[in-house]
């Protein structure tokens, strides 16, 4: 029997300070609404940040949100799959977010490094990178290292499991899901719990709800998962699996 091909209903939302679940990062992400909000009024005093944690712990959120809610065009998101010249610097440009600067190619994190002191040399401008080590074990040049743990450093922690379960319905809620309650503790108890691969099988869940026209539940979400293609399933277009970096995966909370 064929199965019913649906429509995509279940895009996650953008990467918002409001649907990040900040947990015990709360200062951190208040620094940084502060620093959206400051630099459309003019010259902020810190103006470089580094934020540091494993994957899966909201880095990629963090930075997305911070370029959604600028003024448009006056933020810039790159990474390791960047070009070269995501890196350099534009005065019309006030906030760079410089993402997973550990797998930054050499050629990048010479161009970072120029971009880095480009915005110190212009006070109307801020740089906020992050990676997943603290600027003293990161595994990149000498002199960019050292630029990264000029400003403030924060390191992302890591949500208990009882937060990823709160994030997990939260991200259900936007996405019109009912999710039950016992759902989130299965997946927590018998899967990986970084939240990219949580968020994953929440959107491949998503889909094949609407494919059965059936309750999230958990028999549905059993039943999901003993289906010939479930691996497919949670690769597929579209899913947090597949359409990022793990630390970009997590649209709801801590996890890239």
């Amino acid at each position: 029997m064929l199965r019913q091909l649906t429509l995509d209903l279940g895009t996650p939302p953008p990467s918002t300070f409001d649907n990040f679940f900040a947990g015990a990062n709360a200062e951190l992400v208040t620094r940084l609404r502060e620093l959206d909000n400051a630099l459309a009024a003019g010259p902020v005093a810190d103006r470089t940040f580094y934020i540091w944690g494993e994957s899966g712990s909201g880095r990629t959120h963090l930075l997305q949100a911070l370029v959604h809610e600028a003024p448009p065009g006056h933020a810039r998101f790159a990474g390791p799959q960047s070009s070269l010249a995501a890196f350099g610097f534009d005065p019309r440009v006030a906030l760079y977010a410089i993402d997973d600067c550990d797998a930054l190619s050499a050629a990048q994190q010479i161009a970072v490094f120029n971009l880095f002191n480009e915005v110190r040399a212009h006070p109307t401008s801020a740089l906020v990178a992050a990676g997943n080590a603290p600027p003293i074990g990161m595994t990149v040049r000498e002199d960019l290292r050292t630029r990264l743990g000029w400003g403030l450093v924060f390191h992302l922690a890591p949500l208990p499991d009882e937060d990823k379960a709160a994030v997990l319905k939260h991200a259900a809620r936007e996405r019109g899901i009912m999710l039950a309650d016992d759902v989130p503790a299965y997946l927590l108890t018998h899967f990986r719990r970084d939240m990219p691969s949580l968020m994953a099988l929440l959107d491949a869940l998503d889909r094949f709800s609407l494919e059965q026209k059936r309750a999230v539940t958990l028999p549905l979400l059993r039943t999901m998962l003993a289906s010939p293609d479930a691996e497919e399933r949670r690769a597929a277009p579209g899913s947090a699996a597949s359409s990022a970096s793990p630390a970009a995966s997590s649209k709801i909370g801590p996890h890239g």
